[in-house]
């Protein structure tokens, strides 16, 4: 015996010029059927929670599957899979598509040569699966732009759940974070870490799915954002905060992969608010009140 819930969704051609779509989204358990061989043209995310069974590729190699699990399916790629007949499995899907699944495959978030995911706890993505089924109603007028956007949502919880990666950040990662403003090349961060800058760039492009520089660089800039919009430093005093001892170079560097100038971006953006900016991150569940506003 086993049980089934989904819903199919067709959004229009304006809702897949938002990057993503969800086709699909349903909640199954029990000793479910077993599924191919077949070969789909979109993708499907397979949410195992609980139970275990098998997945099966096109060389016939079979896979035992233990939740918590991903399963990809991705486009053109034949899949067999089921869950054991005698326990079962209580499984969420999505199925999805749309022009930002190439730039998720490439950031590592999709995965088409693993299959198979080992996840810490199916919770948070379950939760996304949850939201977009209750969602999917037929007389939602959000609902393609809804579900859609729970599709990144879900990619990016599903990365977070992952068995071989720390939800937070490598150790790597966060190092690279602490001494970005530091005037040193990719090579001084490889050495000081004890690794060559294969394995640096093997580390970084796995856990954050970019290049180290692209990692360094993204951070920095977005530091020297928070200076010229918080504060009067010269860009030159920026620069050097950031770790360029070159302002003419920085404000190259930040006019190009900005798309504005340094001092175009201050008048812009720039702001002298009561009491100056924080570096402590708001807590959303304990926001400020203004004089008069307590509850009583």
């Amino acid at each position: 015996m086993y049980h089934t819930w989904m819903r199919f969704l067709t959004p229009g051609p304006a809702h897949h010029r938002l990057g993503l779509v969800c086709l699909g989204v349903g909640l199954q358990y029990g000793a479910l059927p077993t599924v191919g061989p077949r070969t789909l043209d979109h993708h499907v995310a397979v949410v195992i929670s609980t139970g275990g069974g098998w997945y099966e590729d096109a060389r016939g190699r079979r896979t035992t599957v233990t939740a918590p699990a991903l399963l990809w399916l991705t486009p053109g790629v034949p899949h067999h899979y089921a869950p054991d007949p005698e326990t079962g499995w209580d499984e969420g899907f999505v199925d999805f598509t749309g022009p930002a699944t190439a730039t998720y495959t490439e950031l590592g978030y999709i995965e088409p040569d693993r299959p198979v995911v080992p996840l810490t706890d199916a919770t948070g993505p379950r939760g996304v699966i949850g939201r977009m089924a209750r969602a999917a109603r037929r007389d939602n007028p959000l609902l393609e732009v809804e579900t859609g956007a729970a599709v990144h949502e879900l990619l990016v919880a599903l990365r977070r759940a992952r068995a071989d990666l720390t939800p937070d950040g490598h150790q790597v990662l966060k190092a690279l974070a602490r001494d970005a403003f530091t005037p040193m090349s990719v090579a001084d961060h490889a050495a000081r870490h004890g690794m060559t800058l294969a394995e640096l760039r093997t580390a970084v492009r796995r856990g954050a799915g970019c290049s180290p520089k692209d990692y360094l660089l993204g951070i920095r800039l977005g530091r020297a954002k928070e200076l010229l919009a918080a504060t009067e430093l010269p860009v030159a005093a920026v620069a050097r905060r950031i770790g360029y001892d070159d302002p003419a170079y920085f404000s190259r560097l930040f006019t190009r992969r900005v798309g504005t100038a340094p001092v175009r971006f201050r008048a812009q953006q720039g702001r002298a608010v009561p009491g100056g900016w924080s570096d402590q991150v708001p807590d959303p569940d304990d926001p400020p009140r203004l004089p008069g506003t307590d509850a009583g």
